[in-house]
């Protein structure tokens, strides 16, 4: 980039006040210094809270949208499933329609970087949308001038709808923390991320029963926010092996990675989790889905125990294995560590989404 001026590019997803999820990544990239590198304005169209909120929201960030989109280049598309999906499939279209001329008077739209981090989407394409939403689908995901998946499986599943030599596996990253001792066999274990039905948080609470009748001192923590009422009335319950800890960040979040020396991501779906590469990176010991992105994270054996979807089973059997073997759980949580600082960190992530707006930009035309 050096003599070349900064790539302009207009960025939207949800909100950076929404907690997780796409957000999280958003903020990784600001706290890492993306707006220093690249002429960058964010616009987030959801915000957590009533559908009228939402359709506020979404209303005035379409507005604001169209004010920028004639500043701009290049236009990224932050995108999942279900309803964010329908979100920003106006977006796009509306930067596809915004043409201009070329010297050779050919007329064009913005380039078009699509996103998806929907771990979902499987269901949402094949299961609750007909054939014309299909199609419809199947248009509006190859508008783009380049498509970011998160994961090799990703890569495989999007490829059946607009082929895979579309497709760049750029994965979530973090920012590498310095290492530090850690201690192992002190029975903690940890869950960041949505406190719902589809997070596992119903299996989980269902193996601690048989975690604590073989180590009394084991301790679930979750750092969340409660979307299903009743795991939470499940979750207070068992106060004597459970803490509700609200939404956790900052020094507080890295305090509990820390020190927890166990951490559980028993997710139905995913598309990565920005929660595991954080636990990876603290050097835990990790039981997770085998499902979306995370077998590109997790080898079984190497960088954390796999534990099938829904399967109580072999949740207990994963974590029962971490906690009565402290050796093990450190060597997982090392090698989860150096994977992570070689491949998943912020740093090389930013320089691979600089050469994607490269590549879109260079796909212009020059006349």
């Amino acid at each position: 980039m050096m003599g070349k001026a900064k790539y302009k590019v207009l960025m939207i997803g949800p909100d950076r006040s929404v907690h997780g999820g796409i957000s999280g990544v958003v903020n990784n990239y600001y706290d890492a210094g993306l707006d220093q590198k690249i002429d960058l304005c964010y616009i987030g169209t959801m915000v957590e809270g009533s559908k009228a909120a939402k359709l506020v929201c979404a209303v005035r960030a379409y507005f604001q949208f169209l004010l920028q989109l004639p500043k701009y280049d290049i236009v990224h598309v932050n995108m999942a499933s279900d309803s964010s999906y329908y979100r920003k499939s106006v977006f796009i279209r509306t930067a596809n329609l915004w043409g201009r001329k070329s010297r050779s008077g050919k007329r064009r739209g913005k380039r078009i970087v699509i996103h998806q981090h929907g771990g979902n989407f499987p269901d949402f394409y094949g299961k609750e949308i007909g054939d014309a939403g299909r199609r419809r689908v199947r248009k509006v995901l190859s508008t783009g001038d380049a498509f970011l998946v998160l994961g090799t499986a990703w890569k495989a599943f999007f490829g059946t709808i607009i082929g895979a030599e579309r497709i760049t596996v750029l994965p979530d990253a973090i920012r590498i923390p310095a290492a530090e001792p850690k201690q192992y066999g002190v029975h903690k274990i940890l869950f960041l991320g949505r406190l719902c039905k589809a997070k596992g948080i119903g299996e989980l609470l269902t193996v601690m029963p048989e975690l604590r009748e073989k180590y009394p001192d084991v301790h679930l923590y979750l750092g969340g926010i409660w979307e299903d009422e009743e795991l939470k009335d499940q979750a207070q319950a068992m106060a004597e092996c459970v803490t509700d800890l609200g939404w956790v960040s900052g020094a507080a979040k890295q305090k509990l990675l820390r020190e927890c020396d166990i951490f559980v991501m028993p997710s139905y779906f995913e598309g990565q989790s920005v929660s595991i590469l954080e636990a990876m990176a603290y050097a835990c010991g990790i039981v997770a889905s085998k499902t979306g992105g995370i077998p590109d994270m997790i080898i079984e054996g190497e960088t954390g125990l796999f534990a099938k979807p829904q399967d109580t089973r072999t949740l207990a059997d994963g974590l029962l294995k971490l906690l009565a073997q402290p050796d093990l759980c450190r060597r997982l949580g090392e090698n989860a560590r150096r994977k992570a600082a070689a491949e998943y960190s912020i740093e090389d992530n930013m320089r691979r989404l600089m050469a994607v707006y490269e590549s879109v930009s260079s796909s212009g035309e020059t006349d």
